[in-house]
């Protein structure tokens, strides 16, 4: 027996759940974090003189951003170009605890967490500051499926791959420990049959595992700017709020065939000054921006359909008919409920992978409110009433539904306009529905039972924060219904400018001289449970790849 609760207290605790995902809270201010010692080569870019010259420029000091930077530094002058500022003296964002503050403290031009709202209305968010989403993740760090090799049009060289990922792993990831919450999603997913259990792994393998996290046992985050320790710091600049306006192209006839080369970049300081950055010969302009950033500053350098350039004034460098094209971003639904036990803030550290192509996940938090009865019958401050309220969800693979990108502004600091099609493909419904029905079974299981109330009579049941899970749960029109009225995101948008449409399979931009892209932007597949493992690891893999090819 279910009963959804609709007082005015528990729904705006929905509303934070359904808006921003499962988030944590702690009464207990966040730790202040100093500036590692590292970062001495870190500047605001009103100290970067208004023209120099590199070997490489990377646009977006993001996931994939910092780790290449640190690459290529080893031998050759890096400029590494961030719109956002540090993270280290942000106590929220270096925060387990302060994760709730820092998606919800935002603002339009300079906040660690940026929102946009897709054209469906799902609420999402993106990464400005140094460590791009990383910086303001749930930290959960698990490598790619075999799938997403198989699909991603490139072609990998697998021990590189490894070696990448654990030179990622030696710096930034931890084991978490289980408490109370994810102890109990650890048995229930065993109990409902998803076998077999593979303990700690950072591997993606099918069954229940516990995976890494970047969050260490003190509650520290750790992001990708962290990589940037290993960079050679004679050979690397980093500047911050700075906005990269636009990719400067030049006319080139060359070997390639090629009659557009890149040549450098133009970006804006906090003061509105502009700077020239401009590569040396051999030299080459990467777009690390993100699944949004790139596509927008391709289409702002001139590069997208001609037509749809021409309809925004902008002049046309090479007409590339697919920015923008086969956008992508993984669903989640799932539900959340009030426990009768008192709980811990946990993100997410377990998962279950399933053969049907859905992946379980869990968290739980602590979300304070103030009653409003308190503040009109007693003229004294409210204490706030702590409320524990744990989730329970699925993502799921792929997805196969593809969305579109296009500008909202010639304003680069305006979010792009997105719209990611969540379940026109029925191969993603059905996966959905797959998902939300294990989810079903995960709470009739024993481990879940702790986690009801006990009514009179001896009655339990959950009390549930949302919409419950239909009760008729071997329906499939009445599951797809709930699949897409309760359609949130976990973050992992994808596409833009994906392999074999825009960039050729060493990720350079087809019809470009001297641009590539590397983030995920070029994926047409989310890698496993979480991308952010591997976009570490595409960072420190095309940054060697990019040194032998030079050593060439």
């Amino acid at each position: 027996m279910t009963k959804r609760i609709d007082s005015s207290l528990l729904y705006t605790a929905f509303v934070v759940l359904l808006l921003l995902g499962v988030v944590p809270w702690s009464n207990a201010r966040p730790r202040v974090n100093r500036r590692p010692g590292f970062m001495r080569f870190v500047s605001n870019a009103t100290d970067f003189a208004s023209e120099d010259y590199y070997d490489y420029i990377i646009v977006g000091g993001g996931t994939a951003g910092c780790p290449l930077a640190a690459t290529l530094s080893q031998s050759f002058r890096v400029l590494l170009l961030e719109r956002g500022g540090v993270p280290y003296n942000r106590p929220n964002v270096m925060s387990h605890d302060g994760f709730l503050s820092t998606l919800t403290d935002v603002n339009n031009f300079d906040s660690p967490a940026q929102s946009f709202i897709s054209e469906e209305g799902v609420p999402n968010a993106r990464g400005r500051v140094l460590g791009g989403s990383s910086a303001i993740n749930a930290g959960f760090y698990s490598r790619a499926d075999k799938q997403f090799f198989e699909n991603s049009g490139l072609t990998w060289d697998l021990s590189s791959v490894n070696q990448s990922y654990e030179w990622v792993e030696r710096a930034i990831v931890f084991r978490p420990q289980l408490r109370t919450w994810q102890t109990a999603i650890r048995d229930a997913l065993l109990e409902v049959g998803v076998h077999p259990f593979n303990g700690f792994t950072l591997e993606h393998k099918v069954g229940t595992k516990i995976g890494g996290s970047t969050f260490d046992r003190t509650g520290r985050r750790h992001s990708s700017a962290d990589l940037l320790r290993y960079a050679r710091s004679s050979n690397i600049r980093v500047a911050v709020y700075a906005t990269v306006e636009r990719v400067l192209l030049a006319s080139s006839p060359s070997d390639s065939g090629s009659n557009v080369s890149a040549i450098g970049v133009v970006y804006r300081d906090q003061l509105g000054r502009y700077h020239h950055a401009i590569i040396r010969d051999r030299g080459e302009v990467i777009l690390s921006a993100g699944a949004l950033g790139s596509p927008q500053l391709l289409f702002l350098s001139g590069i997208g359909p001609r037509s749809y350039l021409s309809t925004w004034g902008i002049p046309v460098a090479l007409d590339q008919p697919h920015v923008g094209d086969f956008v992508y971003d993984n669903p989640r639904n799932g539900i959340s409920i009030v426990p009768p036990v008192p709980m811990e803030n946990s993100l997410i550290q377990v998962v279950g992978i399933t053969e049907e192509g859905a992946f379980l996940e869990a968290a739980s938090t602590v979300i304070p409110f103030a009653s409003p009865l308190h503040s009109v019958f007693i003229r004294a401050p409210a204490s706030p009433l702590y409320v524990p309220v744990t989730t329970i969800m699925e993502k799921i693979l792929g997805p196969v539904s593809i969305g579109l990108l296009r500008l909202a502004s010639t304003d680069v600091r305006i979010n792009p306009i997105v719209r990611f099609n969540y379940f026109s493909d029925p191969q993603d419904l059905e996966r959905c529905v797959n998902g939300t029905r294990k989810i079903g079974e995960i709470l009739r299981s024993r481990a879940m039972q702790d986690f009801m109330i006990r009514e009179w009579f001896g009655n339990r049941r959950f009390r549930f924060v949302g919409a419950p899970l239909p009760v008729d749960q071997s329906n499939d029109l009445v599951m797809a219904d709930f699949c897409r009225r309760t359609v949130s995101t976990i973050w992992h948008y994808h596409g833009g400018a994906v392999v074999g449409k825009v960039v050729d399979s060493d990720l350079k931009v087809i019809g470009v001289n001297s641009l590539r892209l590397v983030d995920g932007s070029t994926f047409n597949i989310s890698p496993g449970t979480n991308p952010q493992a591997t976009l570490m690891m595409l960072g420190r893999y095309m940054g060697l790849k990019m040194l032998r090819e030079r050593m060439r």
